[in-house]
């Protein structure tokens, strides 16, 4: 009797029935991802193009993508509440200029309000559409002198400068550097600013080592930020990391990264002791995560006071690929020196497995909250996109795009290297401006068939069951004994779903194999193969 295997209440496959003339019939009605592994089973994808998990355990093209914009230079993108993105040294809030920056490729993280854009440093309000720079300085002459505080009489805490009206430059509660002092050189020092009134900037009682009646100064006072490799946000402070070293903005203010003032808002920065430099970072489970390429570390802790720093000997981010970073089904994927890996906060785990011996590097990753979609380039310099469903735990290859950027905006987007701004094919709305891809061209290349038997067989038809679109057609094609050569079987239109029996030419082999190269949309329900069994191989130097 026959007799069918599930799988989550899902028919998996059938196993094969050896019918009275001796022609055996093998059934699969579940396709699974890419394993490019010489392992891969009866039936299991070798290799593909722009195939999709949204509807297994049947196998099917992706959707059609949508082309939002074009970009002359990408140089970045981000989406949250918007869509942002630097084009050549111009900072684009929803298509609308906003500011500029360096000719670069960019980092993004947000904070409140502000998006701030690195490594330049700068900063864009969503809400009053302004654009800065996180740091401020300002120069000239100045004498620090006498002044008062809070109302009060102070000595030696006022820094005053005519027409230097400081509110344009800095706030009450900078932590500013201040430089060029040569009277008395102590007073070169970052301090915070406590007061500010026109030309007049205050701060504690005797900040300052001064002569009788003042000193007058060429200084320089300046907001400074710290130079970040990588940069996140995790409970309203903006963390970052550069060599060795992990920092932290002051609370709620991306602007201060030197306050120190014994306050739970305070900045906060510490060295850590492992060899290398770090390689990314990010927020995940409520904690800022610091990855080198073979530690991780974790801050725990809710203010300065009772920051600790905890690190584990475990696999980090591969250098270069600080893009790879994204949560799906919960779980954060990242590029490591081992290929992709998913950690829940333990041990990372590699899902690696089947890209077999291929290697990848220079990772740049994006999720819809269930896949992690990621962009990696070969040994070779040879770009592919690469999705993981975290559901099914399966991966499917797409295409050779080449990634700059992901970003979710009610729906996935990412920007690629030749400056097309894709919407992704699986969404719920579609702009009105967008312009469709076209019918997708796929490919499905089914591992070695060898029917559970060791001898010579031979293939005498192909069972389908399938369903194209409108306007779609799938070519089927054989290959015999890895000879190198693939032989039409058969190339179907559209038509409704239906079966459809494919005699082929017989012929004798230790093992073949099956392609399908589609273009539009459709769907292989069953794939039924008759086969009967031959001679034993021998050796090559025997008569077969």
């Amino acid at each position: 009797r026959q007799m069918c295997i599930r799988d989550r209440g899902m028919s998996v496959g059938l196993p094969q029935m050896l019918y009275s003339d001796g022609i055996k019939k093998a059934k699969q009605t579940e396709f699974k991802g890419y394993n490019h592994n010489l392992y891969a089973q009866d039936g299991e994808l070798w290799d593909m193009k722009n195939l999709t998990s949204d509807l297994y355990p049947l196998l099917s093209p992706r959707l059609p993508r949508y082309i939002v914009e074009t970009l002359t230079k990408p140089n970045g993108f981000y989406a949250k509440d918007g869509m942002y993105w630097v084009d050549g040294t111009g900072f684009y809030a929803d298509g609308e200029k906003k500011g500029d920056v360096a000719d670069s490729r960019k980092q993004f993280t947000s904070i409140g309000a502000y998006i701030i854009i690195m490594p330049d440093k700068k900063w864009y309000n969503r809400l009053t559409g302004e654009f800065g720079s996180v740091e401020a300085s300002w120069s000239g002459s100045a004498k620090i002198q006498d002044g008062t505080y809070a109302g009060e009489s102070a000595e030696a805490n006022t820094i005053y400068a005519a027409g230097a009206d400081w509110a344009d430059t800095f706030q009450v509660g900078d932590a500013v550097a201040i430089s060029g002092c040569t009277t008395h050189e102590g007073n070169n020092q970052t301090i915070i600013i406590r007061e500010i009134d026109g030309d007049y900037l205050r701060f504690y009682e005797n900040s300052f080592t001064i002569n009788t009646g003042g000193d007058t100064e060429t200084l320089t006072i300046a907001r400074e930020m710290p130079e970040l490799d990588f940069i996140c946000e995790n409970e309203n402070r903006l963390w970052g990391c550069k060599g060795d070293t992990i920092y932290a903005s002051k609370l709620g203010d991306p602007f201060n990264w030197n306050v120190f003032d014994g306050l739970s808002t305070d900045s906060f920065a510490v060295d850590v002791g492992s060899a290398g430099d770090f390689t990314a970072c990010c927020s995940y489970l409520g904690y800022p995560c610091m990855f080198k390429e073979e530690n991780i570390y974790k801050v725990y802790g809710d203010k300065p006071s009772n920051y600790q720093v905890m690190g584990s000997a475990s696999l980090g981010v591969e250098a270069g690929s600080h893009m790879s970073l994204a949560i799906a089904g919960e779980v954060l994927f990242y590029l490591s020196r081992v290929g992709v890996v998913a950690y829940s906060g333990g041990i990372p785990q590699s899902v690696a497995a089947p890209f077999g011996t291929e290697r990848y590097r220079n990772a740049v990753a994006g999720s819809d909250g269930v896949k992690y979609y990621v962009s990696m380039e070969d040994v070779e310099g040879n770009w592919t996109l690469f999705v993981y469903d975290t559901r099914f735990h399966q991966w499917h290859k797409e295409d050779a795009l080449e990634a700059v950027g992901f970003g979710w905006n009610t729906e996935l987007y990412f920007l690629d290297a030749t400056g097309k701004l894709w919407l992704n094919g699986n969404t719920r709305t579609v702009p009105e401006d967008a312009t469709p891809e076209g019918p997708v061209e796929s490919m499905a290349e089914f591992g070695d068939f060898v029917e559970d038997d060791p001898n010579k067989k031979g293939t005498a038809k192909l069972q389908v069951r399938m369903e194209l679109d409108a306007g779609a057609s799938v070519t089927i094609e054989m290959e015999f004994d890895s000879d190198g050569t693939w032989r039409t079987v058969s190339t179907l239109e559209a038509t409704v779903k239906r079966s459809f029996y494919l005699p082929i030419i017989p012929r004798r082999s230790d093992h073949f194999r099956i392609r399908f190269r589609g273009t539009g949309g459709w769907r292989l329900y069953s794939l039924v193969r008759e086969s009967y069994s031959g001679s034993e191989l021998k050796s090559t130097t025997g008569r077969q």
